[in-house]
């Protein structure tokens, strides 16, 4: 599983229409390609995920 793979797979519902509506414009202002700019859209979700996951799971471990 490649880099692009990993952050599309993120991809999904308003979060993709999200990455296909900036991916075009980006990738025209950047040296990036469209895959990249939806793959860097769909880690940024991916990593906004796990750190609400995982403050959920300590402010839990804090009441316990």
């Amino acid at each position: 599983m490649d880099a692009i793979s990993f952050g599309k797979a993120g991809l999904q519902g308003w979060r993709a229409k999200l990455a296909d509506a900036v991916a075009d414009p980006v990738a025209r202002n950047s040296g990036l390609t469209d895959d990249q700019v939806r793959a860097a859209v769909g880690a940024v979700f991916f990593v906004l995920s796990v750190v609400y996951v995982g403050q959920t799971l300590k402010r839990l471990a804090a009441r316990s």
